[in-house]
């Protein structure tokens, strides 16, 4: 299992190979047995594999190719509407209307969806997690007919792999781990910790590409803009309010 997490890819070009339902529920099952808040499991996971669905989603991950090749996307959810309904409907008036409530949702679909992730690559599966999903959260409310309680966290595609890219780089342990407090960054510190990530070749191409001075400014200006940021925050809270969690 070590070996597995270590060597994970992220895979993007899928066979035609279908996953057999058995496969796909024995990883569904190995899912739903991540940990979850109070064991209440708010969260609710929607499979798509019907290739319609899949068109209409991909807009809402900005026509990723994934979404349409892969022959099966998951819809990760935070979701409070199931467990609200069982408490009505035993005389327990549920208090699960309020942001705090959306936060202990969303922390259990995402540890689901790892769990699944995880599984799926011990099967000879490859994942594909989709960030874009927040985005525009009230595009898949509509498409996916989620309602009050539900709000999509991430999406993951599933797939045999039809490639074997190489891994991305990732930070050393001393950048992310802290011992008993938090110790902050001096710039020296900052520096040499993103000097192998600096140096990349690919890196330097992205950066001269977009004709930037760093690759910091690729993340600020070109990749992960303050404009965009805000933009779909609103977006995202707006379904927070319509889907009554604020």
């Amino acid at each position: 299992m070590i070996d597995i997490l270590k060597n994970h890819r992220t895979i993007r070009q899928y066979t035609n190979q279908k996953i057999e339902e058995s496969l796909l529920n024995e990883i569904l099952e190995a899912g739903v047995r991540a940990s979850t808040t109070g064991n209440m499991q708010v969260y609710s996971i929607v499979v798509t594999q019907d290739e319609a669905m899949k068109e209409k989603l991909a807009p809402c991950h900005f026509n990723q190719p994934m979404v349409t090749k892969a022959p099966v996307t998951l819809t990760f959810c935070a979701d409070f509407n199931r467990f609200n309904l069982w408490c009505k409907q035993n005389n327990a008036e549920p208090g699960y209307d309020n942001f705090l409530s959306f936060v202990t949702a969303a922390i259990d679909a995402l540890l689901v969806a790892q769990n699944v992730c995880v599984a799926a690559e011990a099967k000879g599966l490859g994942i594909c997690y989709l960030g874009t999903t927040t985005y525009l959260a009230d595009k898949i409310v509509d498409i996916l007919g989620l309602p009050k309680g539900v709000v999509p966290i991430t999406t993951v595609t599933l797939g045999y792999p039809a490639e074997e890219p190489k891994q991305v780089d990732r930070l050393p342990l001393e950048a992310v781990v802290h011992h008993e407090t938090y110790k902050d960054y001096s710039e020296a510190l900052i520096n040499e910790l993103y000097a192998d990530k600096e140096e990349l070749e690919e890196n330097k191409a992205f950066v001269a590409e977009n004709n930037k001075e760093s690759l910091a400014q690729v993340f600020t200006d070109v990749r992960y803009k303050k404009a965009d940021n805000e933009h779909f925050s609103k977006v995202l809270l707006e379904v927070l309010k319509n889907q009554g969690f604020m």
